[in-house]
Order: C-alpha cells, then sequence, then structure tokens
C-alpha cells in the first residue's frame, strides 16, 4: 500500500499501519484521515490530489490525467534513476496553458530513498495553470503558473544539483521584478501559505523565458512584483567595489575611531559620547551590509541578518537625528545646561526605538525579511535581459516605504533644517567682527564636517529616477559607503582642535606667570 508522507508539509503523522511482511516492496499507505482534518479547505483538496496520485494504480512506466486547468503527472522510478525531462512540448495540451514550461530532475533526486533500502518510487508531478489554489496577500504570477512535484518516499531538499523550472511567457517583464518562489505552508496566518525564495535561484535566459533553480521539491512558481527602474547590469560590478572598498575602509576607520577615544582614557562630554554612538551604528550598519550578499541563501540565517541590517540603518539614521538634536542645543543655548540622565535617555532613544520596531516586524510577520531581489536590466542588447541580484534585507514594500525610506526622509528633512539654521546662526555672528582668512576657512571645513555628521548625503536616495538614477547610484554609494571614514575625519580635526586649544591655553598661562 501507498502511505503519503504529509508530516514533512505541516500536517500531523499518523501512526504506521502494520504492513505485508510478505510484500517485497514496501510502499506508502495514503492516510485520508490526516488531510481531511486540515483546517483549509484548499489544503484537504490539493492533499487528496496528491494522495490519490500516489495510491493509484496503473500499467507501464507513467499515468497522466488532466482538467481544463490542472494537468497531473506520475511516474514509476527505481533506484537507477538517471534523471527526467519534461516538456509541455511533449505533453498533451491543457487548454489553460497557453505558453510552454519545463521541468528538470537531476539523477540525485532518488539517492537518498534509495540509500535505505532500493525501492520502487513514484513521482508525481501536478500543474496549476491557474493561482486559485495558492492565494496569497499582494501576490501576482507569472502566467498564474504553479508547477509541483512531490516524491513518495522522503524529504527532498539540498540538492547538490538543482531541479529546474522553466516559465516562457510572451509578455514584457519591463517595471517588474520577476523572483523564482515554492509555496510555504504555514508561514501564514490568513492564508495555508506564503510565497518564499529560499533554496532558489532566478535566472533569465532570454527575454521569453524564467528560469528558476531549486534545490528541493515542492510548488513552484515566478512571483511578479513592481519594481523601480531596473539598474543597468553592467554598473554591477563598478558599484560592487566602491560599496566595498568605501564600507570596508569606513569598518576600519569607525574601529580605531573607538579604540582611540578609549585609548585617551578620558571621560568626555556628552557631544563625544554621542559621536561615538553614531560610530557604533555605522560599524554594525557597514558589517551588516558586507555579508548581506554573501548570505543572501542562507535561509534563516538571511532572515536574520536582514533583521539586524535594518536595525542598524534606523539606529544610524536615529543617532544622526541626535547629533542634529544636540547641535541645535549647543548653538541656541551657549552655556551648559544639565539634563538628567541626558546620555541614558538618548541611548534609550537612538538604540532602543530601532530595535522595538524590528522587534515588533518580527513578531507580527516573519516574512518581512529575507532575500531581496535587486532588479538588473542588460542594456547591451546581448539578448539575457533582466537578470537579478539578491541581499538580505527588507522584503515587504511597505515596510520598505514607511519605515526605510520614510524614516530616512524625516531624519534628512531634520538635519538639514538643522544645518541651514546653523550656518545662519554663524554667517550672522561672524558678520558681527571682521573675520580673518584663515578663520573663514576653517569655519568653510566647518560647515562641511557638520554637513557629514549629520548624514545630508543620505537625502541622495530621494534622486533614484529619471536622469537622476545613474549619477545619483554613484554618488550614494560612494558618500555613504564612506560614511564611517568621514566621521574619522571629523573626530581627528576635533581631537586636534582640542589639543591646539589646550596648548594654546597653557601657552597663555605659562606667558602670564613669568610676566613681572
Amino acid at each position: 500500500m501507498w502511505r503519503c508522507d504529509l508530516s514533512r508539509r505541516g500536517v500531523p503523522r499518523t501512526p504506521e499501519l502494520d504492513e505485508d511482511p510478505g510484500d517485497d516492496v514496501q510502499e506508502p499507505q495514503c492516510d485520508f484521515a490526516s488531510w481531511t482534518l486540515a483546517s483549509s479547505l484548499t489544503l484537504r483538496l490539493i492533499r487528496g490530489l496528491e494522495c490519490s496520485l500516489l495510491n493509484t494504480s496503473f500499467g507501464g512506466k507513467n499515468l497522466t490525467l488532466q482538467t481544463h486547468s490542472i494537468q497531473t503527472l506520475a511516474f514509476k522510478l527505481g533506484c537507477d534513476f538517471t534523471g527526467l525531462a519534461l516538456s509541455s512540448a511533449t505533453l498533451e495540451r491543457v487548454p489553460q496553458a497557453s505558453v510552454p514550461h519545463a521541468m528538470q530532475f537531476p539523477a540525485e533526486l532518488t539517492q537518498n530513498a534509495c540509500r535505505t533500502r532500493p525501492r520502487e518510487l513514484r513521482l508525481i508531478c501536478i500543474y496549476f495553470f491557474t493561482d486559485y489554489f495558492f492565494q496569497s496577500i499582494n501576490s501576482s504570477l507569472l502566467n498564474n503558473y504553479v508547477l509541483g512535484a512531490q516524491l513518495s518516499h522522503g524529504h527532498v531538499n539540498n540538492l547538490s544539483e538543482p531541479i529546474n523550472i522553466s516559465f516562457w511567457h510572451n509578455r514584457s517583464l519591463e517595471g517588474y521584478t520577476a523572483t523564482c518562489v515554492f509555496w510555504k505552508e504555514g508561514a501564514s496566518k490568513d492564508h495555508w501559505g506564503v510565497w518564499s525564495p529560499e533554496g532558489c535561484r532566478t535566472e533569465q535566459p532570454s527575454p521569453s523565458q524564467v528560469l528558476c533553480r531549486c534545490n528541493h521539491l515542492s510548488y513552484f512558481a515566478v512571483l511578479m512584483q513592481l519594481s523601480p527602474a531596473p539598474i543597468p547590469a553592467e554598473l554591477l560590478a563598478p558599484l560592487t567595489y566602491i560599496s566595498l572598498v568605501g564600507c570596508s575602509i569606513s569598518v576600519v576607520a569607525s574601529l580605531l575611531t573607538i579604540l582611540l577615544h578609549f585609548q585617551a582614557r578620558k571621560q568626555g562630554d556628552s557631544t563625544t559620547h554621542i559621536h561615538m554612538n553614531l560610530h557604533a551604528s555605522v560599524l554594525l550598519l557597514n558589517v551588516a551590509f558586507l555579508l548581506s550578499p554573501v548570505l543572501a541563501r542562507a535561509g534563516a540565517a538571511c532572515t536574520a541578518l536582514a533583521a539586524i541590517l535594518h536595525f542598524a540603518l534606523l539606529s544610524c539614521l536615529t543617532w544622526m537625528a541626535i547629533e542634529g538634536f544636540n547641535l541645535y542645543l549647543l548653538l541656541v543655548r551657549v552655556y551648559n545646561i544639565y539634563i538628567r540622565r541626558y546620555m541614558l535617555k538618548l541611548c534609550a532613544v537612538g538604540w532602543g526605538v530601532p530595535a522595538l520596531l524590528v522587534l515588533l516586524l518580527l513578531v507580527d510577520q516573519n516574512s518581512v525579511y529575507g532575500p531581496h531581489t535587486i532588479p538588473l536590466f542588460d542594456s547591451r542588447g546581448n539578448g539575457t535581459g533582466f537578470q537579478n541580484h539578491s541581499i538580505c534585507w527588507v522584503r515587504s514594500r511597505w515596510v520598505h516605504n514607511i519605515l526605510v525610506m520614510g524614516y530616512g526622509g524625516l531624519t534628512s528633512l531634520f538635519n538639514l533644517v538643522v544645518l541651514a539654521w546653523a550656518l545662519w546662526a554663524v554667517r550672522r555672528l561672524r558678520a558681527q567682527e571682521k573675520v580673518p582668512g584663515t578663520r573663514a576657512c576653517r569655519d568653510s571645513v566647518t560647515v562641511l564636517g557638520l554637513t557629514m555628521l549629520l548624514g545630508t548625503t543620505w537625502a541622495l536616495a530621494f534622486f533614484s529616477f529619471g536622469v537622476f538614477l545613474l549619477p545619483q547610484l554613484f554618488l550614494f554609494t560612494i558618500f555613504n559607503s564612506l560614511y564611517g571614514f568621514f566621521l574619522f575625519l571629523w573626530f581627528c580635526s576635533q581631537r586636534c582642535r582640542s589639543e591646539a586649544e589646550v596648548e594654546a591655553e597653557m601657552e597663555a598661562f605659562s606667558s602670564s606667570q613669568t610676566m613681572p
């Protein structure tokens, strides 16, 4: 008897039924009670279809059944399986299937099942030419195709040679991000599953084909999402190089700044402590960003890194706003003003608020973080069309719009207002007295340093459109990847200025002591 192993798909597995010891081949039996008790009607229907295919008897090596929108195939496989290639061109045409598709299975597919005991296996393929059974929030599928496969024995995953699923289409993908996904059951509160890109790699060999390379068996589709203007693929290498070099320099500069601060063994004032917290957040941001492309296919590790990266960015933006707030207090209230537990309150805002926001997102929607696909377009016209580059980042569009762009926009606007007010205040003070050339030059350097300190270059993120896109990409990448290095230069200039003032005071004191 055939047994449908439902435990690996989130459905409780019932105890094994007694097996006939005289059977030469032990085959699984489908326990219909398990799937009939499933909470979702859609899940019960799909489980019933899977179990029926695994339980049916047929002559020959394969069986094909179909309706107007579903096509099912069943294959008898042995442990001498050498691979299988299926194409819609060689199968009977389904009315709803207007464009071709294909699946290719490697020989490794049956190795785990045959390692314990040689047996006859059954591979079933279920093709849905409608997304009715796989409804998810704000999801649109290419051609509305869902192609699935399941092996009768064992859980097939972590294949060294991937399963290739090809989706052809006759539409333009311009303005869309095409991502290969699989149906992850139990990952949504509102539906019986959600689309996830884990374990799948997206390729586009031609403008009319999307190729999915996945290391496991499941139900697969191509998720279509509206995307911003795609980046030319030939710019990926220089931008990646600039980011790698700039972030690496910033990591070293931030570490050096923190070490020099502790080496000085000076208590320092609140302004210095704010600078050090900003350096710490920039250090965390750069390290997480450098690891993001490396762990883009690491599953849970990618999700955790994406959350850390988002937290680091929010912390960095918050400490930039705190720098602006502190500068405002210094300029408005010239005399030192005591605020009880000032740094403790600032740390609660600078680190606590971002941590709270990220934790709330993780509790409410654990799929908000993970692999994020960046669309790349080959503008050289060599036929490769769209490509994708993945990093660990925020996957939800509304979270990106509100807690990345919105949060960063408010921070940049606040600091720009503070910077403009500071420039006006400095100009008003200097207008009241004759300023020598060296002092004017020093003031210009100070203004430039304040511009970098307050992170106003992050406002370049809002110019990624039209003719501004290409210069914005390079300017944003250069300035913000080197942000930690610019902060280091500001720290060094302030330290030199402080030491010069101390020396000047000591010389003035010595000269006053030597006068008769």
